[in-house]
């Protein structure tokens, strides 16, 4: 009886061997944390074929159009190591972004592999509110955008550009180090809107919007 079992036991590690995965990878989830102002995060997937045979990479294929990933070579020999880079392009993004490569190959035993970046992107600055607004016919007073500065991110000047001239733009700062920006209306009599540009001395601008509504409702009052 037990060397039934033993030889049971033996057949079945035998199978479990047989069909572990042969390309072996380092990490297959990377946490990145950019700097503010960086427009790319990178991460690399290291690899090394454990088995005895070629293993040819058939497709590598990312969850967005923001991530690219790229590849050198497509078949990887026994004892072979190798890289695949997945390059995030940050753009206006903000807070923790998680992508995924999928890694296709002729490995029976494991012939998906889901590759995880994941970025932790700093808020460059703040702006609040993002939208100011005055029904038509209210007084024609200024309203105010704060924009703050985020961690670790300083911001030395600041200029604010409206897109009509039907709205005009103050800026100053507050002793907390704040920039505040008096939005004010020429004429609040039809209905106007205007996208406000927001340049400071990092890299990209940002933006609020202003406008003039129609009245609101009895029923909203």
């Amino acid at each position: 009886m037990n060397l039934t079992k033993a030889l049971c036991a033996a057949l079945l590690f035998g199978g479990i061997a047989s069909t572990q995965a042969q390309l072996a990878w380092e990490k297959t989830e990377v946490e990145l944390r950019p700097k503010p102002g960086e427009e790319n995060a990178v991460a690399q997937f290291k690899y090394t074929n454990k088995g005895d045979k070629p293993i040819r990479i058939t497709n590598v294929k990312s969850s967005c159009g923001c991530t690219v990933p790229a590849l050198k070579k497509n078949e990887v020999a026994p004892g072979e190591s190798g890289e695949i880079t997945a390059t995030f392009n940050i753009g206006g993004r903000t807070g923790t972004q998680v992508k995924t490569v999928a890694v296709q190959t002729d490995d029976p035993s494991q012939p998906m592999t889901n590759l995880v970046l994941k970025a932790v992107i700093p808020e460059m600055v703040q702006v609040q509110p993002a939208f100011v607004y005055w029904e038509t016919g209210e007084a024609a007073k200024p309203k105010t955008i704060t924009v703050r500065a985020g961690k670790d991110v300083a911001v030395g000047a600041l200029n604010v550009t409206s897109s009509s001239p039907d709205f005009s733009t103050k800026v100053e700062k507050s002793e907390a180090g704040e920039f505040l920006i008096h939005v004010q209306p020429k004429d609040t009599s039809a209905q106007l809107s205007a996208t406000l540009t927001i340049k400071t001395d990092l890299p990209k601008p940002f933006y609020a919007s202003a406008r003039v509504t129609g009245p609101a409702s009895a029923g909203g009052r």
